[in-house]
């Protein structure tokens, strides 16, 4: 099975929702931050592994504190998955931060700002 095929696009898929499902509804680490999302998920053609990349709104601490809450919880994650998600192989999860999101929210903040400037200087160049 390629890396791309229709069958790994669609395992990806259904294990980033089953993912989302686990983290938002059964696991009850405190570490955990309620703004924790699953980005995206690949899984290797082999089915033994997995990539899961979260997202984590808050600050540094809150993030690292995610993760590690995620990581202690990795064999009850897989366990979850083995039962909603009907593969020969359930993969082992490897979480990793993805701040894709910060950064959009932190850019479209800068964006916003040279535009309030722009439009404060531009009725004195009008008149």
């Amino acid at each position: 099975m390629r890396k791309n095929s229709i069958k790994n696009i669609r395992i990806n898929e259904e294990v980033m929702r089953e993912l989302s499902n686990i983290i938002r509804g059964e696991i009850k680490d405190p570490r955990i931050n309620p703004m924790t999302s699953v980005v995206a998920v690949e899984v290797a053609p082999d089915l033994k592994t997995a990539k899961a990349y979260i997202s984590v709104l808050g600050d540094e601490k809150s993030q690292k504190e995610t993760i590690a809450g995620l990581r202690s919880a990795e064999g009850f994650i897989r366990r979850s998955l083995a039962k909603t998600i009907n593969l020969r192989n359930t993969p082992e999860i490897t979480f990793i931060l993805d701040q894709s999101i910060e950064y959009g929210i932190h850019m479209s903040r800068m964006i916003d700002e040279v535009t309030k400037k722009d439009a404060k200087e531009k009725p004195d160049e009008e008149a």
